[in-house]
């Protein structure tokens, strides 16, 4: 083989193999330093697509399980709310016994019952407008039907989208509580329907007695003058009434359990995509650690092989002397 220093095959055969090896070496080094197996789009156009496409449905399922999570908290808001006027309603019961019932008690004993129901009729309208971060509660009606008088209607909704689909995908519809459809009752027991309707002077709302048996008797008064006293209501109104919050409670606890399972759901897809975008992009930390070694001891040895190649010229040198 001829001696020759022009053209020193040895070293660019070397030079080849130390910048083959130093670029591996960089890219595992980049690979253990991400986490991730793909660095760039020219590593796996189709694999990458399908990453982008799976962390985007993560973020849209974290999203939606938010909504939820924001959607109980405004259902046990509402909860507790009706939970107290159900015990107003109850102190309103006890009210009418001790007036009505005891005869011990004078007429102006009476009269402080009264104004005591008079104001428990009042907190309850005041409880009636209470809102969750400027959302209304409850239904800001007393408009229904007979037999489906906590129906409410889509004005009275809020829809819960438990999906990463959007609109196109499944939704949770929530009650704004009818709750001053259920403290209006007629004096006989029974519910109303619509038509404009007042009594005695007291505005009541829109409903119209089913049987015209008995007044319509909102235990949600806004001003004093439509208040009611506590002769004008029969002891079963106070117990429909009652009956009727336990109602919308009941309402709400059904829709409160359909969220849970939602939320359970959500977490549930949210983990599975991810295990499945870790599979395809997460690196394998042993096998690529093992790769760092093999390509940095390959380097080192192609980086010295250059050095051996160039000695070559020395030898050239010590016959030219």
């Amino acid at each position: 083989m001829p001696l020759t220093i022009s053209n020193n095959s040895a070293v660019a055969a070397a030079s080849y193999h130390l910048g083959k090896n130093q670029s591996l070496l960089q890219l595992s080094i980049k690979k253990l330093a991400s986490g991730k197996k793909i660095i760039s789009p020219n590593d796996d156009p189709g694999t990458l697509s399908v990453a982008m496409k799976l962390n985007a449905s993560v973020t849209r399922l974290s999203g939606a399980r938010n909504n939820v999570q924001n959607a109980i908290s405004y259902l046990e808001v509402q909860d507790g709310i009706l939970e107290n006027a159900g015990r107003i309603v109850n102190r309103m019961a006890e009210l009418k016994g001790m007036a009505s019932q005891d005869p011990m008690k004078s007429s102006q004993d009476i009269e402080s019952y009264d104004n005591e129901f008079h104001d428990l009729q009042r907190q309850l309208y005041d409880i009636s407008q209470m809102t969750f971060n400027g959302s209304s509660l409850f239904a800001q009606t007393d408009n229904y039907g007979n037999d489906s008088v906590f129906k409410v209607s889509g004005n009275h909704t809020i829809s819960i989208h438990t999906s990463d689909q959007g609109n196109a995908g499944t939704k949770i519809s929530l009650h704004q509580a009818a709750l001053l459809s259920a403290l209006t009752i007629t004096n006989n027991g029974t519910t109303f329907v619509s038509t404009s309707y007042d009594v005695g002077g007291k505005h009541v709302g829109t409903g119209s007695a089913v049987s015209g048996n008995g007044d319509v008797v909102s235990f949600a008064a806004s001003v004093s003058n439509d208040a009611w006293d506590l002769s004008d209501v029969s002891m079963g109104v106070f117990q429909k009434a009652l009956e009727n919050v336990a109602f919308l409670r009941a309402q709400n606890g059904g829709g409160m359990s359909r969220l849970t399972f939602a939320a359970d759901s959500l977490s549930v897809q949210q983990t599975n995509i991810r295990a499945a975008l870790g599979r395809i992009e997460d690196v394998d930390i042993a096998e690529e650690s093992a790769n760092l070694s093999k390509y940095s001891i390959l380097t080192q040895a192609a980086a010295a092989m250059v050095s051996q190649a160039n000695s070559t010229n020395d030898v050239a040198l010590m016959l030219l002397r």
